[in-house]
């Protein structure tokens, strides 16, 4: 499976320039991502979107990866047509992982944990959920909440797709995990801090500097 990684939005609630490159443990946010997608098994190319806002994301890609992952030049003003686009444009097949480029605590056993349930799930598309109790509990404010089933639910920024039909609605599975890996996201100061003070707690983790 294909990962496209979403680094075209401005980031303005952070308020610290372009939020891939905002560096967290001498590390820029988006190496997080991309170094938890090269080490899952079931993740083949990864692709990079980048804008009009985030100039200088591609070339700190460029620097840690030695051009082994493309970036994707979109317009940076539509998620979904951006979104759309690098798809085509990759020319991806099959099913694809989206996801954003400010999940610095994903890991690569969680990556492959949901693309196993991806498979198991019987559906050509599936979302990631957190419960809302699980971002109270870590002092997250999420920005989009759902009713699922009587239960509030929040998304985690990563999704999975059936490239093929991309342009289309498609029959999706809810799956709801309850780790704060892939609940917090960094939108704010007090998110970036509270990603520094979890990573420093995981032990044997590779804080490399590009």
């Amino acid at each position: 499976m294909d990962a496209v990684i979403m680094a075209g939005g401005q980031g303005l609630r952070l308020g610290m320039g372009e939020k891939p490159c905002v560096e967290l443990l001498n590390k820029p946010l988006i190496c997080y991502v991309i170094d938890a997608l090269e080490k899952a098994d079931h993740i083949d190319k990864i692709y990079v979107t980048v804008s009009p806002s985030t100039p200088n994301t591609e070339d700190v890609i460029d620097r840690c990866y030695d051009g082994r992952v493309p970036t994707i030049n979109t317009a940076g003003d539509n998620y979904v047509g951006d979104m759309v686009y690098a798809v085509e444009s990759a020319g991806i097949k099959g099913p694809v992982m989206v996801i954003m480029s400010d999940l610095p605590l994903i890991t690569h056993e969680l990556i492959d944990s949901i693309i196993m349930a991806y498979d198991n799930c019987g559906k050509p598309s599936m979302s990631v959920f957190v419960p809302i109790s699980l971002c109270k509990e870590i002092g997250m404010r999420p920005d989009t909440v759902f009713n699922w089933e009587g239960e509030l639910i929040v998304p985690a920024g990563i999704n999975i797709l059936d490239a093929e039909d991309i342009n289309e609605e498609q029959d999706y599975h809810n799956y709801l995990l309850t780790v704060p890996e892939v609940a917090l996201n960094v939108n704010t100061a007090k998110d970036l801090k509270h990603c520094k003070e979890l990573l420093l707690k995981r032990q044997g983790s590779d804080h490399r500097s590009c």
